[in-house]
């Protein structure tokens, strides 16, 4: 069994609802007494509708956002503040990257985080581009200046460039073509092989998990309805949340089967 890297217990986190649904105002209950485990070393995949609280965990574990209750402990420890060894890279990287800085200066500023040598940050520059398929052409390019696939991967390297324990990936595989989704793939297993960082991958496109994780969580309302190996709970899934995101990911279910199920679902 690998080592017991983050563990997440009854994590509760609300806040206060602007959306024309509800009340404004009113308290939103998002997550709902969460626990798991992650090991050092794997692939586990989060899945489920938009809105189920998948984002939230996210920001929770990468401590961008606190939780209304429960604790997150990271390698034996009460998470703390400074320099995170739990990344994020968010699904809108204009969230990571200043539009008006330049490549260089953004990698430069990352790798001095993790007090390297001169010489050090410079190797250690060339090898993050290497990895993440990064011309160094790009150096002098400023974020507006980089197409969407670009400026991912430039937030893709500043996150590398702090040696991460741990990556966190929101929807990284949206709004990108089958090609691109099978580099970003690939890209991924490199990074969890090669560097030995752990990866918590944010996705609603089941096929996609099923190539790259070792574990799943379902998460439906803000609760996990179910987990297990990855083959496990595509084979035989218990929950009917997991068996309704399945059969509607493979067609099988008409449009009128998914609206009742959620009507009949819903809280």
């Amino acid at each position: 069994m690998s080592k017991e890297l983050i563990k997440v217990e009854h994590l509760f986190f609300s806040a206060q609802s602007d959306e024309s649904l509800t009340k404004a105002g009113e308290t939103v209950e998002i997550l709902k007494d969460v626990s798991f485990v992650v090991y050092e070393g794997e692939v586990i995949g989060i899945c489920g509708e938009s809105g189920g609280g998948k984002s939230t965990l996210a920001k929770l574990l990468a401590g961008v956002i606190q939780p209304t209750s429960g604790k997150i402990v990271f390698n034996g420890e009460m998470k703390q503040n400074g320099i995170s060894k739990i990344q994020i890279l968010f699904q809108n990287n204009s969230d990571l990257l200043n539009p008006y800085r330049k490549v260089k200066d953004v990698l430069a500023e990352a790798i001095k985080l993790s007090g390297k040598s001169a010489e050090e940050a410079e190797q250690s520059k060339k090898e993050i581009y290497q990895t993440v398929g990064l011309n160094e052409e790009l150096e002098e390019r400023r974020g507006y200046e980089l197409s969407g696939g670009e400026r991912q991967r430039v937030a893709l390297a500043r996150l590398l460039a702090v040696e991460p324990k741990v990556l966190i990936l929101d929807e990284p595989f949206s709004a990108q073509d089958v090609t691109s989704q099978l580099n970003l793939l690939n890209l991924f297993k490199k990074i969890n092989k090669e560097y030995g960082i752990t990866l918590i991958c944010i996705t609603h496109d089941l096929k996609i998990l099923r190539k790259f994780a070792d574990r799943i969580l379902v998460i439906e309302n803000g609760k996990i309805v179910e987990s297990g190996k990855t083959e496990d709970v595509f084979n035989n899934p218990k929950h009917p949340y997991t068996k309704f995101l399945l059969e509607a990911e493979d067609y099988s279910l008409t449009s009128e089967e998914i609206h009742s199920f959620k009507a009949n679902n819903s809280e």
